[in-house]
């Protein structure tokens, strides 16, 4: 019996925060939109936007530029917002990630994706899953579920519920 050997790649979505490439395994991408009004949620961490209305759900989201410790960035023609699903305590959520562009979908096969990189002990790198090479660059494979901790996500939910029970949240255009 011989065994075929296949390299076994995986899709992930690639896209910009502040001119750096980030992805996400393309299974935990529901959809990408366009950005829209979204609606403050006061009493929030500073990285959550706010919520948006997805089609009569309430969907909160993260400004990942804020939330990776970034320089907040200007809404553009090309900012959007990824929905995105997580579980936390088996539970899934699913909320909208801000972003400066989408780039594209793309292929990378086991080999070209490097574990994290450890950089010193004090730095917690744990929600980056590693580094995938596509051609002479580097774009970073965020890990959706240690990206938040628990207690974030459940200030995350707190939001969308206590905005559904108002029903302030702005339709979506």
């Amino acid at each position: 019996m011989t065994a075929a050997i296949t390299a076994e790649t995986s899709q992930y979505l690639t896209f910009i925060l502040d001119e750096e490439v980030f992805s996400l395994e393309i299974e935990r991408v529901r959809e990408v939109l366009d950005y829209t009004i979204i609606t403050k949620v006061p009493r929030t961490p500073s990285y959550l936007e706010g919520v948006i209305n997805l089609r009569g759900g309430v969907v909160p989201v993260v400004d990942l530029r804020t939330k990776l410790g970034m320089r907040a960035g200007d809404v553009t023609v090309n900012t959007c917002i990824i929905i995105v699903e997580t579980m936390v305590d088996g539970d899934r959520i699913v909320l909208g990630l801000l972003a400066d562009a989408v780039q594209e979908v793309l292929d990378l096969d086991r080999e070209s994706i490097k574990p994290a990189p450890r950089i010193g002990t004090k730095l917690d790198t744990g929600f980056i899953k590693g580094l995938g090479r596509q051609s002479d660059r580097f774009l970073m494979i965020l890990d959706i579920d240690r990206l938040f901790t628990a207690d974030e996500l459940i200030t995350v939910q707190g939001a969308r519920d206590s905005t559904e029970q108002t029903g302030s949240a702005q339709p979506v255009a």
